[in-house]
């Protein structure tokens, strides 16, 4: 089915950013935060700190799809601005593809939930088998009944606006006392709002405050959901211009008016030993612990929804760089066989994804998973961001690059910088008593992102260039049409001097 079937206007493209951004985020990190920040005051300045990079980001991302509106994202990005050495960028980029695993934390907050809403007690064994049952529906549904699969992902979308709208609301009729929205008696009544509470135990330390901010960024991220598409947009340049500032505006003012919500109805203490929780215990606090498991259930099902867009998109992410050649098996990944879907890419996210997730240690899945993800991201920001940069500059006028939508440099500058913060900082040794993680090393995310792009690095290095040059011939593209239907790049080799440059 072609996008334009569902996301061919302004409202349908605005969905299509929001559904991806709003996934486990708003409902598992808000513990994860705190932690971190040490205060109520100081989770809110994160939130807000987010905001801004997410917006700044926004404005890169719609200027590169209105210079170049076609589908792709970060991979068409980089490689037009980072043309040489030849397909170095591609592999660099095809590996955190394949490998990131990007299903992984939402499949074991889905497994908590579901847990929770059963009353079963979690534990490291039963979480992950329901997430991997989660997992492997999802990879059916959008790998054999691409329809239905559809359908399917599109309601739990709606479903997700209306469990956000009665969390806000509620929240905002507790706060301001109005009768039957009051803390239940049994459970701690929150003081979050005085001001001594309101800042009490901030954490300023720099390690601690980027594990926060990864978190949110987490929370933030799908701003630019809409780029892998463009393709299959109608008049995409427009709607790029409108919908993604749109989608990010009602996406800050719902995360920040759900937080309002949550310290509203639960204490700092509670939040802070809930986990992953924090919207169950919101519900149990205010309508008592049998609507603890309801809403368990319901979030269960909004996570869900989100599990199912990432695997939709991250498994064509994965079909694209098949079609690129560069990747073994390139054919398996790029067809659509049997079922008129992408399942190969699929079932290579569903893979990767299952296996980092049984592989986190226990107590530090979730926020490993979490790190690990973003990092990549950071790095790919960083990236564009720079190249960005340096379109501006004379040493790229060549490339001729005039957008019809220009983001202020200032703001393309900070998004640069907030990437390099968030790249350098965590190699910086925590404080006493702030460890990231209960099991692993502080730096242990980052080694093993960065050992994945380094892996990239050496394929490109062996395969593209050391090879080919002692071997003497060189690789070109040509595009072929598969017995599905489907176009790919192959690579042919060429001996020097044979005068077939090949498609650059």
């Amino acid at each position: 089915m072609k996008l334009t079937q569902r996301a061919s206007g302004l409202a349908s493209a605005v969905m299509l950013i929001f559904n991806r951004v709003i996934g486990t985020g708003v409902f598992a990190a808000p513990s994860i935060i705190l932690r971190s920040s040490g205060s109520v005051g100081m989770t809110f300045v994160m939130w807000i700190l987010g905001a801004l990079v997410a917006s700044a980001g926004t404005a890169v991302y719609v200027e590169f799809g209105t210079g170049l509106p076609r589908s792709g994202g970060e991979k068409t990005y980089m490689e037009y601005i980072y043309r040489r050495p030849r397909f170095m960028i591609t592999c660099f980029y095809a590996i955190y593809g394949l490998l990131i695993g990007w299903l992984s934390a939402s499949s074991v907050v889905f497994g908590e939930y579901t847990l929770n809403a059963l009353a079963i007690q979690p534990t490291t064994v039963n979480v992950r088998i329901v997430a991997l049952l989660c997992s492997s529906f999802c990879l059916a549904a959008h790998g054999v009944f691409l329809n239905y699969g559809l359908k399917l992902q599109n309601a739990l979308g709606f479903f997700k606006l209306f469990v956000l709208l009665i969390i806000a609301v509620s929240g905002l009729f507790s706060l301001a006392g109005v009768p039957g929205f009051a803390v239940r008696a049994g459970y701690s009544v929150p003081h979050n709002y005085t001001w001594s509470s309101f800042w009490e135990g901030s954490d300023i330390g720099l390690n601690a405050f980027v594990t926060g901010m990864y978190n949110v960024i987490w929370s933030y991220i799908g701003y630019s959901n809409a780029n892998y598409a463009l393709s299959e947009v109608q008049d995409p340049i427009r709607t790029i211009k409108r919908a993604a500032p749109l989608a990010m505006t009602l996406i800050a003012i719902a995360y920040l008016s759900v937080n309002v919500a949550y310290f509203a109805v639960v204490s700092k203490q509670d939040m802070l030993e809930g986990g992953t929780m924090a919207a169950a215990l919101f519900f149990r606090n205010i309508f008592g612990p049998a609507t603890e498991q309801i809403l368990s259930a319901v979030i269960a099902l909004s996570v869900l929804g989100n599990l199912m867009s990432i695997l939709f998109t991250q498994g064509r992410v994965v079909q694209e760089l098949g079609r690129e050649g560069v990747l073994p098996l390139s054919s398996f990944f790029a067809s659509n066989k049997p079922f008129n879907a992408p399942l190969a890419g699929l079932f290579a996210q569903w893979l990767v994804s299952m296996i980092i997730m049984v592989a986190a240690p226990p107590g530090d899945a979730y926020l490993f998973i979490v790190n690990f993800s973003s990092y990549p991201l950071t790095m790919f920001n960083m990236l564009i961001s720079g190249g960005l940069l340096l379109l501006y500059t004379p040493a790229f006028k060549s490339y001729e690059w005039c957008p019809p939508f220009r983001a202020w440099k200032s703001i393309v500058i900070f998004f640069f910088l907030s990437n390099v913060f968030l790249a350098i900082v965590p190699m910086i040794p925590p404080s006493p008593g702030s460890d990231v993680y209960e099991h692993l090393p502080y730096w242990s995310h980052v080694v093993i992102a960065l050992s994945i792009g380094l892996l990239g690095i050496i394929y490109w290095f062996v395969f593209f260039d050391w090879i080919p040059r002692k071997r003497g011939y060189r690789i070109v593209q040509e595009t072929v049409l598969q017995d599905d239907g489907v176009p790919r790049n192959v690579l042919r080799r060429v001996r020097n001097g044979s005068g077939d440059e090949g498609r650059t």
